[in-house]
């Protein structure tokens, strides 16, 4: 899909060069739009932190904020990251373990910004059990789409054994992920923070 954004941007450029059917700066355009295509799709290399105490941020972006909430019972963080244009919009695991579920719910497009987007927008939930550490308990990653992103990708299925770090989807344009996680770990970040997939050291399991 990614391959398919930035080649067609570029066959339309060449195509309009080559044909001279439209004037030059529509090709020009249809240039930067693959260039902005290439640069948005983008897979940074990640050092991710050894140890299985880490609970690592699962996207790029600015923490929005952190709440206390109730989920299965349990009191969990849960982190919300807003994901700008221009931040890497590749979803990492923040834990070695095992995917227990996937829940996909239609919704709304709001920005992602909006307090709303993440109970009323287009999202998808993952909940990874880890495999190793002090942690008993489900985390769960949740995509969120928001007013420009308008597509979800999940590149895992349940049952499916995750590394910590390792790749497991991807939101196009915009959004929000919300990591939540066990009050029993010990925060590392704050609202304003900004982190990075897979790299970023959220949390401590205790």
């Amino acid at each position: 899909m990614v391959g398919c954004f930035i080649v067609g941007t570029m066959l339309l450029e060449v195509g309009q060069v080559a044909h001279r059917r439209e004037p030059a700066w529509i090709a020009g355009l249809a240039f930067l739009a693959a260039v902005y295509c290439a640069y948005f799709f983008r897979d940074p290399q990640r050092v991710i932190p050894a140890g299985d105490r880490w609970i690592l941020a699962p996207a790029d972006g600015k923490i929005l904020e952190i709440v206390q909430t109730i989920e299965a019972g349990s009191p969990v963080w849960v982190v919300r990251i807003f994901l700008s244009i221009f931040d890497p919009h590749l979803q990492r695991s923040p834990v070695a373990g095992q995917v227990q579920s996937l829940t996909y719910r239609p919704g709304k497009f709001l920005d992602a910004r909006d307090p709303q987007a993440a109970f009323e927008n287009e999202q998808n939930r993952i909940e990874i059990a880890p495999s190793s550490g002090s942690l008993r308990t489900p985390l769960v990653v949740t995509q969120i789409a928001g007013l420009i992103a308008r597509r979800i990708r999940c590149w895992v299925r349940e049952g499916q054994p995750v590394k910590a770090g390792e790749r497991i989807g991807l939101i196009q344009f915009g959004s929000q992920v919300d990591l939540a996680l066990p009050q029993t770990a010990r925060l590392r970040v704050k609202a304003g923070d900004r982190v990075k997939a897979g790299e970023s050291v959220i949390a401590e399991s205790t």
